[in-house]
């Protein structure tokens, strides 16, 4: 009889008191996902609300694919994304990574996501 394989997975948290702050906050690991591809990698940069503006298409089409596995917004946004990639892959477990140049917001994020699981758990 097999055994069904322990799935673990990682999920990014850019959680925020609201969408638009968090979404603010997604634009650090957007800027080094995007020098990384540009082949200019560099280290965390502060967020800047007008990159994404500076994108190409193809620049963004990649985002969009790497952010797939993401939860960018408030406690509310959060819950529902996470939801949706726990129904959709079924994971034992998850490890939750949040690039988020700011120490007081990425801890905050992961506050958040605390609460979060507290609720999905309950």
């Amino acid at each position: 009889q097999l055994q069904k394989p322990y799935v673990m997975l990682g999920f990014n948290i850019f959680a925020a008191p609201t969408d638009d702050e968090a979404r603010f906050l997604a634009t650090s690991l957007m800027q080094a996902f995007a020098s990384l591809r540009r082949g200019i990698p560099r280290k965390l940069q502060p967020p800047d609300p007008a990159f994404e503006s500076t994108l190409s298409d193809a620049e963004r089409a990649s985002l969009d694919e790497v952010l797939s596995c993401s939860a960018i917004g408030s406690p509310a946004t959060v819950k529902a994304s996470l939801e949706a990639f726990i129904a959709r892959t079924r994971p034992d477990e998850m490890i939750l990574a949040s690039h988020i140049y700011d120490h007081a917001a990425r801890v905050r994020a992961y506050e958040i996501a605390a609460q979060v699981r507290d609720e999905l758990a309950a």
